[in-house]
């Protein structure tokens, strides 16, 4: 079993990455309210098998980057190159979730299989979009870099679930996200131009031909939500996992199942 951690220089940034384990290579993609640590427990659970490669995207964790226009999805490919291998399974939460949509469509050659999991579509409009005013408040927190408002109201919004208690989840992982919003937006990190894919993801779901698994809470932002059931319902063979009473984070909520439906798919598509 190998286990290695290292910076790969690339387009003006040093991305911070760490591989665990020998086999097929995963890629596990975080969140953008969390950096690589938030999949300790799915690479504790999958290093016995596979190669486990993780990474801080730009703007996150101990990833720095210069000011400069980049591709989330080359640095995918950059990352893979640098480890030697030609192509993996790729696992994306959220963010993390587009990220890895949006380089299957780039390229396909080099995914063996896509997980998105609470994730969303580029340039999709989903009709259960919460209204805009919803979001309005935090902007204003962002523009005057209130930044413990700010990450209450995430953990609040993406922990919690909107409109749940508090005390609905483990106090322990609501204060661990917590500290990583806000440890992330203090640090003031730049983060790079982001250039989008283009033509966007939503017109391109019949391109697909990796086998697709899409997890959903049930709690979870509503937009969310129907976003990930559309690209479930436009994608032949693809295989949607609901998660009752769970919000956005998933492998964090319900780690166990989260863990386990992975394992069972990446093992079937192995």
């Amino acid at each position: 079993m190998t286990n290695e951690s290292g910076t790969l220089e690339t387009n003006g940034a040093r991305i911070h990455y760490e591989v665990e384990g020998s086999g097929p290579p995963v890629v596990l993609i975080h969140a953008g309210i969390a950096n690589l640590r938030m999949w300790d427990d799915q690479a504790t659970a999958l290093r016995d098998a596979y190669r486990v490669i993780r990474y801080d995207t730009r703007g996150f964790g101990r990833t720095e980057t210069d000011a400069v226009p980049f591709s989330n999805r080359a640095d995918v490919a950059a990352l893979l190159d640098h480890l030697g291998e030609e192509s993996a399974h790729i696992v994306g939460l959220s963010r993390g979730g587009m990220i890895a949509l949006d380089f299957t469509l780039e390229r396909p050659e080099r995914v063996r299989s896509l997980t998105v999991a609470a994730g969303g579509i580029g340039g999709y409009q989903s009709p259960n979009e919460l209204p805009v005013e919803t979001f309005e408040q935090p902007e204003r927190w962002e523009e005057a870099k209130d930044w413990e408002a700010l990450s209450t109201w995430e953990t609040e919004f993406w922990v919690d679930g909107p409109g749940q208690s508090a005390d609905r989840v483990d106090p322990a992982l609501r204060a661990k996200v917590h500290d990583w919003i806000l440890t992330n937006y203090q640090a003031e990190k730049v983060e790079g131009q982001p250039q989008p894919l283009d033509p966007p993801a939503v017109g391109r779901l019949a391109e697909l031909r990796a086998p697709l698994l899409v997890m959903i809470g049930t709690l979870d932002d509503p937009g969310t939500v129907e976003s990930m059931h559309h690209l479930a319902r436009s994608v032949p063979g693809a295989r949607l996992e609901v998660f009752e009473g769970a919000a956005h984070m998933l492998n964090l909520e319900q780690p166990e199942r989260f863990t386990s439906l992975l394992r069972e798919f990446l093992d079937a598509s192995s």
